[in-house]
Formats: structure tokens, sequence, C-alpha cells
């Protein structure tokens, strides 16, 4: 089964932990990037660039960052290129980060979700495929605008 990167700091950490509980049961292998200990804090913006390098180098294809409110790692995460982080509040929005935008990295709020909630989106999350649940005419846009974010991401990051 497919390797999830999991990764938190101090406000995200019980979320990630329960998450990180919840992907295993369900026979996926998880590479925890930590917080490990509660006593051994990480700063959201080591999380961020952390999971984003080791999706960059392919140790994994998809993560799920936790912090206060999923914002903080999101904008790091999205600072490297072949990111797409989404930060999300509802099991709508993760369905459609990865329905719409084909998010690599999903991005939740330890201050914002609850255990329930966060254990549902992630589920949707891994399941929903892109474009999943468009009409073909609006797949074909959605996979075109995929790629002109390419250009944009080849002009930018240079």
């Amino acid at each position: 089964m497919e390797k999830i990167l999991v990764g938190a700091d101090p406000w995200g950490f019980e979320l990630k932990n329960s998450v990180k509980e919840h992907l295993e049961k369900k026979g996926y292998e998880v590479v925890d990037i930590g917080m490990h200990d509660e006593n051994k804090e990480m700063d959201y913006y080591v999380v961020g660039a952390t999971a984003a390098k080791k999706i960059q180098n392919g140790e994994v294809e998809r993560g799920i960052l936790f912090c206060g409110t999923g914002m903080g790692v999101s904008i790091v995460a999205n600072k490297f290129k072949g990111i797409s982080a989404s930060v999300i509040e509802s099991e709508f929005a993760a369905k459609m980060c990865k329905a719409v935008n084909n998010s690599n990295i999903l991005t939740m709020g330890g201050m914002i979700l609850s255990t329930h909630k966060a254990k549902l989106a992630t589920d949707i999350w891994l399941e929903t495929k892109p474009t999943e649940g468009f009409e073909p005419k609006m797949a074909d846009f959605l996979t075109a605008s995929l790629k002109e974010i390419e250009k944009i991401e080849d002009k930018v990051f240079k």
C-alpha cells in the first residue's frame, strides 16, 4: 500500500497522532517526520519544508500536515516546486482539493478540526481521484489547468 507522510508542530501534534493511527489501521505505511514527542517540538516551517522536500525527491507521493490552523504548514510547503498543499476544514474541501487541484499535501488545523472530522477528510482525500465527479468537458479543463500551473511554476521557480 502507498506510503503517506505525516508531520506536525505542537498545535497539530495530537491530531497528527490520531490520523496516523487511523492510517496505519487501514494498512498505509506511514512516514512520520515529527513531532514524535511533545517535549521535542518542531516549528511549522520545519515540518512544511521537510515534507515538501520528501515529496519532491520521491520518498513519498503524498503527505498530511498539521499545525494550529493548517495554514502555516501549507504556506511553507507551497514554496516548493511541484507541491500543492491544501488547507481544509471540511470533508467537501478535502474532496475538492483532490478532484479539482490534485493536491499532494493535505493540511489541517488541530485548533479547528475534531479527530472524527480529520479522519473522514483524510479518507475522502486519499480515495478521491483527480477530476472525479466532473463532466468530461470540465475534467478536460481541470487537467489542462494543472498543466498551465506547471508552466507557471517553471517560470517562477528558477
